[in-house]
């Protein structure tokens, strides 16, 4: 079969993912289409089409700030038709974000033009031109929530710097997630106000507690995000300072539950002791719960065990988190093979993956290799014959196609890999709800599973993070994936020790620490 390569190349021309993947999708509903992607012309996007056999003649000069539009096809007029297509819906989609205008702005001070009482900046541009641009917001008197990746850290430095001189937020780079006054920004859950302030160097890990906080009947005052290395020593802190200083400042705020995957232990020494008296949850995921804390501050290890010392906090009864949705424990026990010992996880959120790496280190019998490990030593590639859990948001899996939050699709090969492992015990995934996640992930998972555990296969363990207020329904994508026999657990870390319960049969997984 001889295939088809066809790429059109947009120069100066930046759509966000969702864009992308409308783009992408409608490429792969043409007939012919072998493989197609929307997406800008990164270094790695390039060397992929490249190693697809795309002409290299085509992409020279390339830039991240450039679009293309590729297609593998068996036909050349299937290729042309594809992407014109894509140029359609994608295009279409940009000129008609705003219809009290002709186009869309192009420009900071266009947007302002059009929306003068604006207060906040969501900036999603390729990395080398994010920090002028976060830099311009904040001049112009802005708060920034920085989507971009590719950020060097002295730029990170520099813009935080910059916006602590003019009592501005810089949530980035690397944020995904903020709520500021009701407001979600991002890939942000649907939840009710309240007395709790988070602060979080982890994205999804601000999802979690905030879909948790809200499904326990509590909201949140606001959800700052900080970027992934604010807590590092060399950012040192810069945004969580800042964060503190502003939640303890806020009338709205009683508690703030402070979120990370293990910090700095100066930063965080230094950062907690900033609570200064006021109530503080600090959920580092991985922490020894021995490190002293100041004043106040109580230490969690978990996303799930900062939510419940949060309510404690508040002098709220707690929720029964060992509640599983789905079939019996016991009878999906029963269905496992005696030589299926293994656990796939597939996670599109990388601050729940790092979470169950945390858990099935201290739940699970055997070691458990990552792309993000905890020990450097179970990093991959893992040996044969070994259990591993992955974070399918990484680049090393997005490149030329989007966040699989955006597009489950995306994890739908590796479901369907290890639904075909004789040695895979049970696979574990999960579902992120909210503004920015797919319309209806359980639409596209629930049938697939099914079909793998009624082949015989492993079993299935599903977390949902989300709430009813958002615009997938929590209930509804539950009920979907109970209905197909997943085992949907209340909270991502009872997920994995789920998981570990039914590998190892023997592991307990009714408590957690």
């Amino acid at each position: 079969m001889t295939l088809i390569f066809t790429i059109n190349m947009y120069p100066d021309t930046y759509l966000d993912s969702v864009l992308q993947m409308s783009g992408t999708r409608e490429m792969e509903q043409c007939e012919g289409v072998q493989w197609a992607s929307a997406a800008m012309s990164t270094v790695a996007n390039v060397e992929t089409l490249i190693s697809r056999g795309f002409p290299s003649a085509e992409l020279t000069g390339a830039g991240p700030g450039d679009l293309f539009i590729a297609v593998e096809s068996l036909e050349p007029s299937s290729g042309e038709i594809a992407i014109e297509s894509a140029r359609q819906v994608m295009f279409a989609a940009r000129n008609e974000a705003n219809p009290m205008v002709e186009q869309s702005p192009t420009s900071l001070d266009e947007a302002l033009n059009l929306q003068p009482n604006s207060t906040i900046a969501i900036i999603s541009v390729p990395g080398e031109y994010a920090s002028l641009e976060a830099h311009k917001a904040l001049t112009k008197g802005l708060d920034v929530l920085l989507f971009s990746d590719g950020v060097t850290p002295e730029d990170e430095i520099a813009l935080k710097d910059h916006a602590a001189a003019r009592n501005l937020l810089v949530m980035g780079p690397g944020a995904g997630t903020a709520s500021l006054a009701g407001t979600g920004l991002g890939f942000a859950n649907v939840v009710r106000q309240g007395p709790v302030g988070v602060v979080a160097a982890a994205g999804t890990g601000a999802q979690e507690v905030m879909a948790l906080l809200h499904r326990w009947g509590i909201g949140v005052s606001h959800v700052i995000g900080l970027g992934g290395r604010d807590l590092s020593d060399e950012i040192n802190g810069r945004m969580a300072r800042l964060a503190i200083h502003a939640l303890r400042n806020d009338p709205q705020t009683e508690v703030i539950l402070f979120v990370s995957k293990p910090p700095s232990q100066r930063v965080a020494k230094e950062v907690m002791a900033l609570a200064d008296g006021s109530p503080m949850v600090a959920a580092f995921m991985g922490i020894d719960m021995t490190t002293a804390t100041p004043p106040g501050v109580i230490l969690a290890n978990t996303l799930e065990s900062g939510v419940l010392r949060t309510l404690e906090v508040l002098g709220e009864s707690l929720p029964d988190t060992s509640a599983i949705s789905g079939p019996d424990v016991r009878s999906a026990l029963a269905r496992i093979s005696a030589d299926r010992t293994l656990i796939r996880g597939l996670y599109s959120g990388g601050t729940l993956c790092y979470e169950a790496l945390v858990i099935l280190a201290e739940s699970f019998t055997s070691p458990v290799y990552s792309n993000t490990p905890i020990d450097k030593k179970l990093g991959m590639p893992a040996p044969v014959n070994s259990s591993t859990l992955l974070d399918l948001g990484e680049e090393e899996y997005t490149r030329g196609r989007p966040h699989p939050m955006i597009d489950p699709v995306a994890r739908v090969d590796f479901l369907e890999e290890a639904g075909a492992d004789p040695q895979v015990a049970v696979i574990l995934m999960d579902l992120v709800l909210g503004h920015g996640a797919h319309p209806d992930p359980a639409a596209v998972f629930a049938p697939i599973c099914q079909r793998i555990m009624e082949a015989g296969g492993p079993q299935i363990v599903v977390y949902v993070l989300g709430t009813d207020a958002d615009p997938q329904h929590y209930t509804s994508q539950v009920a979907a994936l109970s209905k197909a026999g997943c085992l949907v657990p209340a909270t991502n870390a009872r997920a994995a020790i789920l998981a570990a319960h039914l590998a190892d049969r023997n592991t307990s997984h009714e408590t957690l620490a």
